[in-house]
């Protein structure tokens, strides 16, 4: 089964907004979730083509910390942190991000919102689900404005040509 294009989806909800986007990998949940959750294998796909990522600290427990350094392809640096909410292995991650951050898309991780992230098995891959909740509407447009549902369908295109070198 070959993997599927990414939709991306902008929707309001009431006095907040989310961006969800949806992708299918050609991968068990076991292996995506592996390479959503480790910081060896997070290095070598999160990020632009031709940036990438420079660092990464998980600590995957419910409070642990997610801190990563995203790399543009003109040399800048973007910081990405967060706080685990939720943990499910391998189905489900719930992490929020900073109060504050120096970019309105948080390296993917927005300022003062809240992520999740759901693995599902389904046949021949893994159906994978971002859902990022902002706190507000000006949240949300700020991080749309900056690039955040542009930057994610081609992340996900390095983790899919990523998970075939990992193995199962």
């Amino acid at each position: 089964m070959p993997d599927t294009a990414t939709d991306t989806v902008a929707t309001p909800q009431g006095a907040d907004c989310q961006l969800v986007i949806n992708r299918v990998f050609d991968a068990p949940r076991e292996l995506v979730w592996a390479a959503w959750t480790q910081p060896e294998h997070i290095v070598r796909w999160w990020g632009p083509p031709g940036g990438g990522t420079s660092d990464c600290e998980i600590d995957l427990r419910v409070g642990g910390r997610f801190r990563l350094t995203l790399k543009a392809p003109d040399g800048s640096e973007f910081p990405c942190n967060g706080v685990f909410r939720e943990v499910v292995p391998p189905a489900r991650l719930v992490y929020e991000g900073p109060a504050a951050s120096p970019s309105p898309c948080g390296a993917g991780l927005p300022p003062r919102a809240v992520v999740t992230v759901t693995f599902d098995a389904v046949e021949g891959g893994t159906a994978l689900t971002i859902t990022t909740v902002f706190d507000t509407e000006a949240d949300h447009d700020a991080a749309i404005a900056s690039g955040l549902a542009q930057g994610w369908p081609p992340t996900l295109e390095n983790l899919s040509v990523y998970l075939p070198g990992i193995g199962a």
